[in-house]
């Protein structure tokens, strides 16, 4: 059995609404382009399934919901928030080349929106389809989070579309990752006169990035990463202030409850200095026993479709850790996710479409 009827999907017109929606910039945080993002979002939405896509506001920007009706089945899964700020479009312009289409957003993750809405316009029965596309996905998910799970609980299995794996594989399992802000306080004093008056809030900070990266444990997976830090205002000055911020992936439940106990239990090292630990593990881990039923499924559709497990996090994650079927990656076949060169395969559109129509009809028969 395939997915591909290439015949009921017009690439021409995919293509049309991913230059709409690129040509939309929405970086995250943005309220007023987040606003107009989900405009289009749901103007192309009503255009391609017709009914009414919602606007649901909240304080990250207004998340869009569109219902098919009948008894929730599945849930269409995605966001419209990007990682650019406003003026990358003037910079890199959407275009079509070489097979490529190119632009902020492509791959990450409008593609995959525009795929999933022109795959689901195949389908006779759309009853008990809903999709529900975030406004804050690339920021933590804050305000979306209760949202989408109330409806991937509600609906019972949920089809991610963020952009495929390397190859075009299929994302069956993601590591839980979180941010974390060291934050240390000392006393400042005069680096010459008086260095030793002072309480070296820098010195304390290169301790505990020493201490933090020392929780990693790459060989199951719990990579602790500094990736940020900063202290002190001049260079006379024993710096009074330092902060590091580190980002955390973890592949196990248990793995989430260490470092989060490791971190809340840093201490100092010099006299005097004070410690303040704020972030978690935001996103839990995504086994892939979460996508073994729904993968199955797409085998059958796309037999030489591959499956992996990546460490970076997405809504999968929450809906997951709900005891929800999801299977994330269903989204665009390209790469250059966050960056300059961020491209999506044409080429594979037609059949991503598809194979987001077939798992739809699959759910719904099993």
């Amino acid at each position: 059995m395939t997915t591909h009827r290439a015949a009921h999907v017009s690439v021409d017109a995919m293509i049309d609404d991913l230059r709409t929606l690129v040509e939309v910039e929405s970086p995250s945080r943005d309220l007023d382009a987040l606003t107009a993002s989900a405009k289009a979002v749901a103007a192309v939405i009503e255009s391609r399934l017709g009914g009414q896509a919602v606007l649901v506001e909240s304080e990250a920007g207004p998340h869009v919901h569109w219902s098919a009706g009948g008894d929730p089945t599945v849930l269409v899964l995605g966001h419209h928030d990007t990682v650019f700020p406003l003026g990358t479009l003037e910079r890199r312009p959407f275009k079509v080349e070489g097979g490529h289409a190119t632009g902020p957003g492509v791959f990450d993750m409008l593609g995959g929106l525009v795929q999933a809405v022109h795959g689901l316009a195949t389908l006779d029965d759309r009853s008990g389809v809903e999709i529900l596309v975030t406004a804050d996905e690339e920021v933590g998910s804050g305000s979306s989070r209760a949202l989408l799970e109330e409806r991937a609980l509600a609906c019972g299995a949920v089809l991610v579309l963020e952009g495929a794996a390397d190859g075009g594989g299929l994302k069956t399992g993601r590591k839980g990752c979180g941010t974390f802000q060291v934050s240390v306080t000392g006393r400042a004093s005069h680096a010459g006169l008086e260095p030793a008056a002072g309480i070296n809030a820098l010195i304390e900070a290169a301790h505990q990035v020493l201490d933090i990266a020392a929780l990693g444990r790459p060989g199951i997976g719990t990579t602790v990463t500094p990736t940020v830090a900063s202290a002190g205002t001049l260079d006379n000055v024993v710096p009074a202030e330092a902060t590091v911020v580190v980002d955390v992936r973890v592949e196990s439940v248990g793995e989430k409850e260490r470092i989060e106990s490791a971190f809340a239990a840093l201490a100092p090292h010099l006299d005097g200095a004070e410690i303040t630990v704020r972030g978690a593990v935001g996103r839990p881990p995504m086994p892939e026993s979460a996508s073994a039923e729904l993968f199955a499924l797409a085998k059958q559709l796309l037999p030489d479709l591959e499956g992996r497990a990546v460490g970076g996090g997405s809504d999968g994650n929450f809906t997951a850790a709900l005891g929800v079927p999801t299977l994330d990656g269903l989204g665009a076949v390209g790469g250059g996710a966050h960056a300059d060169h961020e491209y999506l395969v044409v080429e594979a559109m037609a059949e991503r479409a598809n194979l987001v129509a077939g798992l739809v009809k699959a759910i719904r028969n099993t």
